[in-house]
């Protein structure tokens, strides 16, 4: 039963009591495992462009650009750097004051030198010490270092925003991944000279993106002969969902419901309001220095180009079906495009007559059109690309993660170990339709494929609702393409010390 402040909360939060109970019923029904046709693969689901290829996509985003090309890149940046500093955390409340060897904390401290960050440690420790933190490394004193570089009364490294750390060195100094973001758009996205970017923040780190932009945009546009346009935006309270105990009932604390984020999924609504006809989308921590961007750059054109080819073709096909202009052999070839490029498939299509064939293909054909960049499996996590059954009973191609396939279905899980590829976050997307409006993209989800985890608050178990993941389950309906794009493309910072990777050293 619903208290009064109950409803005063849903109402502030824009929730409807039918919403909440919806969140509560899925708690008792869980959410059902997708049906799998195969993991998609080379010549399967995932396409390998010729180099003579991928230079003409890359000629075709280049002509995109320079007839005024309206594009964006969106970057999901809210995500807190705890998790990069886990095993300074737990060095640092154990017992030892000198790090093991071969411990991740010995080798930050081994390489103290090639560390982007190195000199404001080395000045924090001064400030808190009364010495450097070499002295300190060589004294055994290695607690004191990694708590001045983690802990608030230091750097604080272990409570920012991932996007606000120093991540790459140069000879003027460090950037952050935020800076190096600017700087990439710079070299793909610059319609007109100006680059338009957006990130998503938590509101509790929006005053420090707001005061880093400040600080370091003109000298940036400056580098970079280009004008930025960059907005910030965090997740909505409408799309927290409700937690729950473990019989399925509302979890309170102090009388209260606990909501909490709805994970990456929830970014659904703020890709909503993207105003672009184009949009990239790319983790804030998959970035690299200058002198190792070259690939990055190469086949964020390619894979940009190769969606602005499929959407010419796919306008092509829309107007033939709009007026009527068309014939059995010419919806056999619209179907035959859309099986070998976006790779749907759908048996009942020949059962239809021509009039409803032509009705289905419109259907099929407009909707948000997305193409992402697959790389090789080289043991690295993330998302597998899958063609999966969707609700109509058709089947096309689908990023999934593990929770969505069933763990006891031995052929799925066959098909799950069998997959060659992974997607790096790495995706162009076009979601305005062929009249120049914007798709609505709360249509085109599958509610069904979030997930329940097993959470805690305060030493009291919970379970908590997953939003439909935003490169998952919350584009489920889109038409997608899957590209390989080479691993050099994929560098992200999971752990502080992947900043000691070649990739992240200038």
């Amino acid at each position: 039963m619903l208290q009064p402040e109950d409803q005063l909360t849903l109402e502030a939060k824009g929730i409807t009591e039918e919403q909440l109970n919806a969140m509560l019923a899925r708690f008792a029904k869980g959410f059902p495992y997708l049906t799998i046709i195969d993991a998609a693969r080379p010549g399967k689901g995932i396409t390998v462009l010729t180099p003579a290829q991928e230079e003409q996509a890359r000629e075709r985003w280049h002509k995109y650009l320079a007839d005024g090309g309206d594009v964006c890149k969106f970057v999901p940046a809210s995500g807190a750097a705890s998790r990069m500093f886990k095993a300074l955390f737990e060095f640092v409340d154990g017992d030892s004051d000198v790090a093991a060897d071969g411990t991740p904390v010995a080798k930050l401290l081994a390489d103290f030198d090639k560390l982007p960050f190195a000199a404001d440690l080395d000045a924090t420790c001064h400030t808190l010490y009364n010495t450097g933190a070499r002295e300190l490394i060589a004294a055994g004193k290695h607690k004191d270092v990694i708590a001045a570089l983690i802990k608030p009364e230091g750097m604080n490294y272990g409570g920012l925003p991932k996007g606000l750390l120093k991540f790459h060195s140069y000879p003027a100094g460090s950037r952050t991944p935020l800076e190096e973001q600017l700087m990439e758009g710079a070299q793909t996205a610059a319609t007109a000279g100006v680059v338009n970017l957006h990130f998503t923040v938590s509101a509790a780190h929006r005053t420090l993106f707001e005061e880093k932009l400040k600080a370091v945009l003109p000298e940036t546009e400056k580098r970079t002969g280009v004008k930025f346009n960059v907005s910030l935006s965090e997740q909505k309270p409408s799309t927290d969902t409700v937690a729950a105990n473990p019989d399925n009932t509302p979890f309170r604390e102090d009388g209260k419901l606990l909501f909490r984020p709805g994970g990456h999924g929830a970014l659904i609504d703020n890709l909503n309001d993207m105003e672009a006809a184009v949009v990239f989308i790319k983790n804030i921590d998959n970035v690299v220095p200058d002198s190792r961007r070259e690939a990055t750059v190469r086949y964020k054109e390619v894979i940009a180009g190769y969606m602005i080819e499929l959407h010419d073709r796919i306008v092509e096909y829309l107007d033939i079906l709009a007026a009527g202009n068309y014939n059995e052999a010419k919806l056999d070839e619209i179907f035959v495009f859309m099986r070998d490029k976006l790779s749907l498939r759908d048996p009942n299509f020949t059962k239809l007559d021509v009039t409803h064939r032509a009705v289905y293909l419109h259907d099929k054909l407009d909707r948000p059109l997305r193409v992402c960049g697959m790389v090789r499996n080289e043991g690295e996590p993330g998302g597998g690309p899958f063609i999966a059954v969707n609700p109509d009973g058709s089947a096309s191609l689908q990023i999934l993660e593990s929770h969505q396939i069933d763990p006891q279905n031995a052929e799925y899980v066959e098909k799950m170990k069998s997959a060659t590829h992974f997607n790096p976050v790495d995706l162009v997307c076009y979601i305005k339709d062929r009249h120049g409006n914007n798709y609505n993209l709360l249509e085109h989800t599958d509610p069904a494929t979030g997930f329940i985890s097993s959470k805690s608050s305060h030493g009291k178990e919970l379970k908590a609702l997953e939003l439909p993941g935003l490169w998952n389950g919350a584009m489920s309906d889109w038409n997608t393409a899957f590209v390989e794009v080479p691993i050099d493309t994929f560098n992200p910072v999971k752990t502080v010390n992947d900043l000691l990777r070649p990739a992240h050293q200038s």
